[in-house]
């Protein structure tokens, strides 16, 4: 079950807030595969936890955190976690679907009984207290089990994002994000220049002697990970680099380059503070004032994968903000369903339980829960853009608008309490889904108006 996704991570000084941001989008096959928003209290928590792709049964420690999750609603094949927020205000989101190349492969192949995305949050996300604890947990992991695919994975706290990528099928490397930047992953090898020797950047041990051993580094000078361990196919070209492009023309005002190019960076600057508003709109582009938007008037005859796709499952932001009680510093911002029609909304982490309407998701069509409605409406959306995109723009406003006010007034609380915050919760998610039965009502008023068997005797 393939998920390919698109990551976006953010540093403390590089936010609007002072927050560390790790953000994904979380995009499966073309089937819906209804996604649930819960929280895995302790006794939850499987043990020993036992893989359904791979078929491995793996014991956990004991005494696991509580922490948040987007599971699949059809259990069948496994849990596949996708992205939380633990007790500890830690944050991990897994995984980012990466490229990789034969060379690598001949010499550490992928281990077919490893693991795997549908595995790691929930191997991890319960046992670390730190981002750098995520990796060095993740890293263990990936050495005893082997992993079938090739992933990229990010993990937070309050002062540190750490990005890790798998290499073959047991090794590994991560790169802390500088504070004062961003990152852009888009399903292929993104870490770049790399010092074994730097406190930033961390490894498998063997790491070094497995690239000299194997020679596998194609550069005179150097250590460019993606040029060791990644591709630079025709695929990348058109699927993968048209996506980081978008986001760094956005972000950068001073960044050159083209949709295809194949060195595009993985860490840049941006020119302004970078909001949670500013990931949504980028988690939903569909290159918007290009040649390349599907919804544009003229689109090139080739144009390429954007980010915001029909397949968007859900999308997180992962939000650990600074100069706040502990109790509220965790922020599980969610959306469900394709981004372009879709809004987000800031849950609190630190709680027991999660609103009914993202919780208790069917796995067939009911518009009394958030995944499914947000599908409706992206299907009804999509057919007729110009006709709907007021309403899709009204709405999201409004939601994100009124959500913040909640939000705040929930902050300026003396003493936050686990009550208060399932309350503040349940409050925005009862908002948000009337709005969207709302705008739903509206779609099919005005979409009856336009369609093609209508006909009065005026006419």
């Amino acid at each position: 079950m393939l998920k390919t996704c698109t990551t976006i991570l953010v540093g403390k000084n590089a936010s609007l807030t002072g927050s560390t941001l790790i953000a994904r989008n979380e995009d499966g096959a073309d089937d819906s595969n209804a996604q649930r928003f819960v929280v895995v209290n302790p006794e939850d928590q499987p043990q020993p936890y036992h893989s359904v792709h791979s078929d491995l049964t793996i014991p956990l420690p004991d005494n696991p955190l509580r922490y948040t999750a987007t599971p699949d609603a059809d259990p069948t094949y496994g849990i596949w976690g996708a992205g939380g927020i633990n007790s500890k205000n830690t944050a991990m989101t897994a995984t980012e679907t990466i490229t990789t190349n034969a060379r690598v492969l001949s010499v550490d192949p992928l281990v077919e009984k490893g693991l795997g995305e549908e595995d790691f949050l929930t191997l991890v996300l319960p046992y670390i207290k730190s981002a750098k604890a995520g990796v060095l947990r993740l890293g263990k992991l990936l050495e005893e089990y082997g992993t079938y695919e090739s992933n990229g994975i990010a993990f937070a706290d309050r002062e540190e994002i750490w990005y890790m990528e798998t290499i073959g099928g047991h090794h590994w490397a991560a790169i802390r994000i500088p504070d004062d930047a961003y990152a852009i992953a888009p399903n292929r090898w993104n870490i770049t220049d790399f010092d074994f020797n730097s406190a930033d950047c961390l490894a498998s041990a063997d790491l070094p002697e497995f690239i000299a051993k194997n020679q596998l580094n194609p550069d005179h000078e150097g250590l460019n990970l993606r040029h060791i361990f990644g591709s630079a196919t025709i695929k990348d070209r058109y699927y993968n680099n048209p996506r980081a492009w978008y986001v760094h023309q956005f972000l950068d005002d001073n960044f050159v380059g083209e949709p295809t190019d194949q060195d595009l960076p993985f860490i840049n600057h941006a020119t302004k503070k970078i909001s949670v508003e500013d990931l949504k709109f980028l988690l939903s582009s569909h290159y918007q004032e290009t040649p390349y938007d599907p919804y544009g008037e003229t689109v090139l005859e080739k144009h390429f994968r954007p980010i915001g796709i029909n397949r968007n499952l859900e999308t997180h932001i992962l939000e650990l903000c600074n100069q706040v009680p502990d109790e509220i510093a965790g922020i599980h911002w969610l959306a469900f369903g394709p981004n372009t029609f879709n809004a987000m909304v800031p849950f609190y982490s630190n709680v027991t339980d999660t609103p009914a309407c993202y919780r208790d998701t069917p796995t067939v069509v009911n518009t009394n829960y958030m995944y499914w409605i947000s599908r409706v409406l992206a299907l009804i959306g999509d057919g007729n853009f110009a006709l709907y995109q007021d309403l899709q723009d009204n709405f999201a406003q409004t939601v994100l608008q009124n959500v913040l006010r909640m939000q705040k007034e929930t902050d300026r609380q003396a003493t936050p309490t686990e009550k208060t915050l399932t309350s503040a919760n349940q409050a925005m998610a009862d908002f948000i889904l009337a709005q969207a039965t709302k705008l739903l009502n509206d779609a099919i008023n005005l979409g009856s108006r336009n369609m093609k068997l209508r006909f009065s005797l005026g006419d």
